[in-house]
């Protein structure tokens, strides 16, 4: 097993990306903190883990809270006694708003949820990783994070600081056996369309033209097993950078 008696927090682990990679660290041996925004997704998730063989509790957590941050955390020390692996997936989409019409509402929600999360948990988990010279951190960025036309200004731009967020932390932690490296999903099946409301046509009609070179669309289970990669000791000599898995999407 790739993540044996490793500590893993997963987070937005209720479904999609995050629900495929609590489920495959499990198989592979790893404890895992199903953390989820929805208890009774998250709870069904523990479930199967378990009914599997595997191990996992859950951690309810609204990313976007310092507090919950500072809980999720802390509780998974209490119970497991330290942490290995963070895994910041958890995200939201926004309406394809270009410039003109984001609102300071929709902006500030999104970089809340998709950005600052990503270095509060980073920043809480680092004291525990450093005292021991030892962790792994995963984040999931997404291809708008690389390109300009995949998504609205709120979401792009949020994902660009995802990456240069990885790609600082993975340099300035390099020498204190820290990895750092984030994925960039192309078009995957999940449910994050549901967090989409009141959809720009101008912006959504740009998007559509960059979809439609899109060689196919993923599926969670084969972004779960990048985040296997990232999170063993497989990919030791891989740091602050970003994998792309589109099918060659960002390629064209």
């Amino acid at each position: 097993m790739k993540l044996q008696n490793k500590v893993a927090i997963v987070t937005g682990a209720g479904s999609g990306m995050g629900k495929a990679i609590a489920s495959l660290y499990a198989q592979e041996g790893a404890k895992v903190v199903v953390s989820d925004i929805n208890e009774e997704a998250a709870q069904a998730v523990v479930q199967e883990i378990q009914a599997n063989g595997g191990e996992a509790f859950v951690l309810l957590a609204n990313v976007a809270k310092e507090e919950d941050v500072q809980q999720l955390i802390d509780q998974t020390v209490s119970k497991y006694g330290t942490v290995d692996i963070l895994v910041n997936n958890a995200g939201i989409m926004d309406g394809m708003e270009p410039a003109a019409d984001i609102s300071d509402e929709r902006w500030e929600k999104v970089f809340a949820v998709n950005t600052t999360s990503v270095m509060r948990t980073t920043r809480k988990v680092l004291p525990i990783f450093l005292e021991k010279q030892q962790g792994v951190i995963v984040n999931i960025a997404s291809a708008g994070g690389l390109h300009g036309g995949r998504a609205g200004a709120a979401y792009t731009a949020s994902k660009h600081a995802v990456v240069g967020f990885t790609k600082n932390t993975g340099y300035m932690y390099a020498e204190q056996g820290i990895r750092c490296n984030a994925i960039a999903p192309g078009a995957v099946a999940t449910n994050i369309g549901a967090s989409m409301t009141g959809i720009n046509p101008f912006g959504a009609g740009r998007q559509q033209q960059g979809m439609a070179i899109n060689p196919r669309v993923g599926t969670s289970e084969e972004i779960a097993k990048v985040a296997l990669f990232l999170g063993s000791d497989e990919s030791s000599f891989v740091n602050g950078t970003v994998i792309t898995a589109d099918a060659g999407w960002s390629s064209y």
